[in-house]
């Protein structure tokens, strides 16, 4: 059996707070290893940690969960933590600024429970994650200003099959809905992806989907 998934909490209110860790801390495969209620304690807990995945809070004291976020998984960083953003704020700002500041998923805090651990494990496995309200046309809106412009060469470096793969994460498309639709398993499905993101020198499908836009591959 592999080891739990390692979750920090970072929220400023405690008894959301204490409700995530107990729902967290119920799963079989997650594991609860620390909780803070600022963005200052929360970078400094995931340093100390080394938590798989730290589920942030956007509003908090002493440092918001933004710069927290851009702290851990941002630019430059040479160990970037996996970080979720959730928030009560269906805002496009707070969205544009959490993907900006290097976040590999988004969720609002009203979701189930079930899409709270469904985004966990999505962004343990080193994929993103992205709450059904925040639409592509949105990630489209703010794709110039996430990430700096690239070239054309490197996505000249995929394969027609990669730049396929590609288009159908643009269009966000799980591994088995792209496996489904290209008649793939989705063992070979993720190893399209792997070489995807290696090759463009992306962090994850978030950044995957923005390239997209970027290149004009999805609109």
């Amino acid at each position: 059996m592999s080891a739990p998934v390692r979750v920090l909490v970072a929220d400023d209110q405690a008894l959301i707070r204490t409700g995530f860790a107990t729902i967290i801390g119920a799963q079989p495969d997650l594991e609860v290893v620390g909780e803070c209620g600022d963005g200052r304690a929360a970078a400094d807990l995931a340093r100390r940690l080394v938590p798989d995945v730290v589920v942030m809070d956007v509003r908090m004291p002493v440092l918001d969960g933004i710069e927290a976020t851009r702290l851990l998984a941002g630019d430059g960083v040479a160990d970037p933590v996996k970080v979720l953003v959730v928030t009560t704020f269906n805002l496009d700002r707070y969205v544009y600024e959490a993907l900006r500041a290097g976040a590999s998923g988004f969720l609002l805090k009203d979701a189930p429970p079930a899409q709270l651990l469904h985004g966990i494990r999505t962004v343990a496995a080193g994929a993103a994650l992205l709450a059904p309200e925040v639409t592509r046309r949105l990630i489209g809106r703010y794709a110039e200003r996430i990430r700096p412009a690239e070239s054309a060469s490197a996505a000249d470096a995929l394969t027609p099959r990669e730049m396929e793969v590609l288009r159908l994460i643009a269009e966000g498309l799980s591994n088995s809905e792209i496996a489904a639709a290209l008649v793939l398993s989705q063992e070979t499905v993720k190893t399209y992806v792997s070489r995807i993101l290696t090759k463009l020198g992306l962090r994850d499908r978030v950044q995957a989907v923005v390239y997209a836009y970027r290149q004009g591959l999805a609109s």
